[in-house]
């Protein structure tokens, strides 16, 4: 299948967005974690368990999620948090755990979401023996480009997400010269490939690519269910 990505950004292909037709990845079972992966020398650790120091939320006021046990847990209502500091190319590991029991079903049950530079979603959802849309499951590129296959654990398993990513490009009047890049190893499994996006994601919309600063804050999306994420670190390519 070929899929064209103009220079406006508009995405060409056989699945419409979220298309509930498009086949879903094959589900793997991933080995065995062994704990929390210890940060490099060089990486900017941005959540070590003890408090959301280094977090703000949309407004720039202080985060209110839950801290608890070595992990921070998304609070209903309180919003989407955002790091302080900023960042574009970079390599950043992450661990999330969804609700025990699980609840709701589609994207109902643990829904929740990683954003590099506030723009680009890789997909949180607990997708342990539930079905949804393919651009939407764990692992996904939201809108854009479904994981390889399904990696996930059971729902209150820690699990972890590998991301390398690479800023788009603007020459100096502002027009796309080179489109964002994304890998990604869900507990340790290959599910993108230096996946080209289109764009910003979005739900049921896939907008163009618009000029913004070489750095922005990575967010953790509140989508009203009760995810856990710990160990948080970044690396700046």
């Amino acid at each position: 299948m070929v899929f064209i990505v103009t220079a406006a950004g508009a995405f060409q292909g056989k699945w419409k967005i979220h298309d509930k037709d498009r086949s879903l990845p094959p589900v793997i079972k991933p080995g065995t974690g062994s704990g929390p992966a210890l940060p490099p020398a060089d990486a900017i650790v941005l959540f070590n368990g003890k408090n959301l120091s280094q977090w703000e939320d949309s407004k720039g006021k202080p985060a209110r999620w839950k801290v608890k046990n070595d992990y921070m847990e998304v609070v209903k209502k309180t919003g989407s948090i955002r790091t302080i500091r900023k960042f574009g190319d970079c390599q950043l590991h992450i661990e999330w755990s969804t609700p025990l029991p699980a609840l709701g079903k589609g994207q109902a049950r643990g829904n929740s979401g990683v954003f590099l530079m506030d723009l680009y979603e890789v997909q949180v959802l607990d997708c342990y023996n539930n079905q949804t849309y393919a651009d939407g499951m764990a692992g996904a590129i939201y809108g854009q480009h479904p994981p390889l296959v399904n990696a996930c654990r059971p729902p209150g398993k820690w699990q972890s997400f590998d991301i390398i990513f690479h800023r788009p490009l603007f020459d100096n009047k502002g027009s796309l010269t080179q489109p964002a890049l994304m890998s990604i190893l869900h507990n340790g499994v290959l599910i993108q490939d230096n996946a080209e996006l289109t764009g910003p994601t979005a739900w049921k919309k896939r907008p163009p690519y618009k000029f913004h600063p070489d750095k922005l804050p990575i967010s953790l999306q509140d989508h009203g269910n009760p995810v856990r994420y710990r160990n948080i670190w970044i690396r700046k390519l």
